[in-house]
């Protein structure tokens, strides 16, 4: 699979896009536009291997629900990422049978030398 799971509201989102110049076989898809469903969820999550690791613990919604002062569970992660798509740690790029979660610089530059070689 060659998807992007991206906010197209989102400046970083659309820069790392830009920068990883994507060949025209990758799907994307805007989050906000396109919800994600349980089967995607679960699709990343068997390439992550966690959902904590697919949840963004810097969305303005995590602090304002005051998640940050619970011990969220791996259930827990799953039900707010399907809830709201702000819970997406973004972009996620999925190519092939690696996963890219994040807009750290190495994220992005591992997804690039994955994608481009």
């Amino acid at each position: 699979m060659k998807k992007v799971y991206y906010l197209k509201t989102c400046s970083t989102c659309v820069r790392i896009l830009k920068t990883l110049n994507l060949p025209n076989d990758f799907i994307l898809q805007d989050i906000k536009e396109e919800d994600m469903t349980m089967k995607q969820l679960e699709e990343l999550h068997k390439l992550s291997g966690n959902y904590e690791a697919l949840f963004s613990k810097r969305a303005k919604l995590y602090k304002e629900m005051g998640l940050k002062d619970q011990k969220l569970s791996e259930k827990d992660y799953k039900h707010y990422i399907l809830d709201h798509y702000t819970f997406l740690s973004r972009p996620v790029i999925v190519y092939n049978d690696q996963i890219f979660i994040g807009n750290s610089a190495k994220t992005v530059e591992a997804a690039k030398k994955a994608i481009h070689g």
